[in-house]
């Protein structure tokens, strides 16, 4: 691997981050990551549009098939989804791939038909934060009610103040702890509306709120040299260091320190690839309506990825994983455990699947795909809900999972849990 090859003296010497330097990742490196997510690409799914934001940002080919068919598919879902089964964020990543297209977000023209999507968006946004300021949840998560104040604000709408008052309320309430990724999302929508608005209290509020979460994330980068969050948070928290400067000057961030985290990371998942590569070419989602789609693409995007040795027909060892399921909120609740065997290098999907082969009455398990990869919604027949707020909990050792089912690979002897929660 790139980080590992070269080693992380060498990598923070190529990066040159400095007070008065952006700081941008190698560009085999992006380029690298770029062809991976292109290649994760499949055309018999639902197209990505943070897939298609991020090769905006990072110098994707717009000529290229896969971006083509990415924008067409992403203006035909939202033509017919938009208004009917998208959640407010759903609705606002679309309009951030869109705008990142080059394509106005308030003529979506397909399927012989043409959708308004900004005004689908602000009328959903409008239910997240009447049930916010109302209950002090919102209606799906703070975290969309982020990205739905930040497509607001970079298509010039006018309906991105009051949503981000609301949420930089939450990020100084002390009694609500927020994970890094929602902060870092927070950050980018009032880094944004912060810019439009003349409201002097309300400007007030949000160099507030984003100093206090940029000087965090900073204070955690210290602290765990370099980490703010986990691994796959990463890339929004860079994007939102890197947007935000101006509310923690004159303090300096150590780029360099952060970016080498990143480096010692394999990311395979597409969405966290998506998400951390405008970060690695100085960029965040701040930089979507500014985009010049006419200019020419980075030239060494065209890099191959290194060769992945082959391993078909290889047997692998067996391994034993513990699992266990949990549920004592709703119902009858009940605790069972189960053994089973593996091929090493399994994902906990497999161990999940081989659980209810052997108990499918009490280990079945049912999911949905997402552009994170397949989604636990129930299992044993209980099932995961928004208006309750509860969903599938996944642990090793007492530590909630980084990764999902799909790429999360569990070891020999390591012990599972599923625990039904609260959110």
């Amino acid at each position: 691997m790139f980080g590992v090859a070269l080693g992380i003296g060498v990598l923070l010497a190529l990066l040159g981050c400095t007070a008065t330097e952006e700081c941008v990742a190698p560009q085999d490196k992006v380029s690298q990551l770029l062809q991976r997510m292109e290649e994760s690409v499949n055309f018999e799914e639902l197209a990505n549009p943070s897939v298609l934001l991020a090769m905006n940002l990072a110098g994707g080919d717009s000529d290229g098939p896969i971006h083509k068919w990415l924008l067409e598919e992403i203006k035909e879902e939202a033509v017919k989804r938009a208004q009917k089964d998208m959640t407010s964020g759903q609705v606002a990543l679309h309009v951030l791939a869109l705008l990142s297209s080059c394509h106005d977000p308030h003529h979506v023209h397909a399927l012989e038909q043409t959708l308004n999507l900004i005004s689908v968006l602000q009328q959903k946004t409008d239910e997240e934060t009447t049930k916010l300021e109302a209950e002090g949840i919102p209606k799906t998560t703070l975290y969309s009610l982020g990205l739905d104040t930040l497509a607001l604000c970079l298509a010039e709408a006018d309906g991105a103040q009051r949503p981000s008052v609301a949420l930089a309320k939450q990020v100084l309430n002390p009694e609500r702890p927020i994970s890094v990724d929602t902060q870092a999302m927070v950050a980018l929508a009032l880094a944004c509306v912060y810019d439009q608005v003349e409201l002097q209290d309300v400007q007030d509020l949000l160099w507030e709120a984003l100093q206090t979460v940029s000087n965090s994330f900073l204070d955690e980068q210290e602290e765990r040299d370099g980490m703010i969050g986990n691994i796959y948070s990463m890339g929004l928290a860079l994007q939102a260091l890197e947007a935000t400067r101006k509310f923690y000057h004159p303090r300096e961030w150590d780029c360099a320190q952060a970016f080498s985290r990143v480096y010692a990371h394999d990311y395979q998942q597409p969405m966290a690839i998506a998400q951390v590569l405008p970060a690695l070419v100085g960029r965040s989602y701040l930089d979507v309506a500014g985009l010049d789609c006419a200019a020419t693409m980075s030239p060494g995007r065209q890099l191959p990825l290194p060769p992945v040795l082959g391993t078909h027909g290889i047997p692998r060892a067996l391994i034993q994983v513990h699992y266990c399921i949990t549920n004592k909120l709703q119902g009858i609740p009940f605790h069972n455990c189960t053994s089973v065997e593996v091929p090493s290098g399994s994902t906990l999907l497999r161990v999940m699947e081989e659980a209810a082969k052997k108990d499918p009455q009490t280990f079945s398990f049912q999911t949905e795909q997402t552009f994170w990869g397949p989604y636990v919604t129930s299992i044993h027949g209980l099932a995961g809900s928004t208006e309750d707020r509860t969903y599938w909990m996944f642990l090793s050792a007492g530590n909630a999972l980084e990764e999902g089912v799909g790429t999360y690979k569990p070891k020999n002897w390591e012990h599972i849990q599923a625990i039904f929660s609260t959110y």
